[in-house]
């Protein structure tokens, strides 16, 4: 069970949403408990439901049902307002360094709770940067996505053979399909899909940039 901490940032969802998302966030500071006091510091105006430390403990701030000021400005799969339309879990890490097991552990299962509970299927599981590619960079090159793949908690990437050639306008019609709908220019696009399908890439597109998505179209 989490520990109960309430943050005084949290409102009602909007237009009558409910989660259909889940966004994972890492905290970028140096510990859980300043984290925890961040996000529950009306100075701050931000929050988050979850918050997992590395050790494995879980706190709650905001309840389910209402709206935590997490995600902030992007766009996934042609929908804004994430905020309205998420639950987010913040991960205590810097994003410098591997995520522990017991804080993995953890995550799995409150993922699958909350996919219970609300009915969001594996494709409603994003990073941060999946929806606000540029801007943000979380949960970061260090985070174990395919780990979660494995479990059916987030969306199978595709392992068919690369394609034959590379072309921006393909990648970025895969992109788009597999939910990568907000602005951003090539280089933007290619690093945001990088950081959740290939972080250890570098330079130019590649036909292996195009392989992950190809099984990543919105299941119906």
């Amino acid at each position: 069970m989490p520990i109960w901490h309430p943050s005084p940032n949290f409102g009602p969802r909007r237009d009558g949403l409910e989660p259909s998302l889940v966004v994972i966030h890492y905290t970028a500071m140096d510990s859980a408990e300043a984290a925890l006091e961040r996000l529950c510091d009306p100075a701050a105006e931000v929050s988050s439901h979850y918050l997992i430390a590395g050790d494995g403990r879980l706190w709650k701030m905001v309840r389910e049902e209402d709206r935590a000021w997490h995600a902030g400005a992007g766009e996934w799969r042609g929908q804004k307002d994430i905020n309205s339309r998420s639950i987010g879990i913040e991960l205590d890490n810097r994003g410098d360094h591997p995520f522990s097991e017991l804080q993995m552990a953890a995550l799995e299962n409150l993922l699958q709770d909350i996919m219970d509970r609300w009915g969001i299927a594996p494709d409603g599981v994003i990073g941060h940067s999946d929806m606000a590619p540029g801007r943000k960079f979380d949960p970061g090159a260090r985070f174990d996505w395919q780990r979660l793949e494995r479990k059916k908690l987030a969306q199978q990437r595709s392992f068919g053979e690369d394609p034959q050639a590379a072309a921006m306008q393909s990648f970025r019609a895969l992109a788009h399909d597999a939910g990568f709908t907000a602005e951003a220019d090539d280089e933007v696009l290619l690093a945001a899909v990088r950081l959740r399908y290939r972080p250890w890439a570098k330079g130019p597109l590649e036909p292996t940039d195009l392989s992950p998505l190809r099984n990543t179209i919105r299941r119906t």
